[in-house]
């Protein structure tokens, strides 16, 4: 699996251990990225985003009703 940690999730939680390729947002260059540009890096990288913004849910079903226009 591959993730894509929010800032708002304290990276250091996530077990060091663990099988996955795991990046914290702030590696992205603009490091405090918005969340349309999170998604849009997760989705070509084929990532998961962990974060606890509710606002992905909105950006996905948006993006989803665009896709099927």
């Amino acid at each position: 699996m591959r993730f894509l940690v929010d800032k708002n999730i304290s990276f250091s939680r996530i077990p060091s251990s663990s099988p996955t390729d795991t990046m914290p947002c702030t590696s992205i260059p603009s490091g405090s990225a918005p969340d349309l540009e999170l998604m849009v890096r997760a989705r070509s990288e084929r990532r998961v985003i962990i974060s606890a913004d509710s606002d992905f849910g909105t950006l996905l079903a948006a993006s989803r009703r665009q896709a099927h226009r």
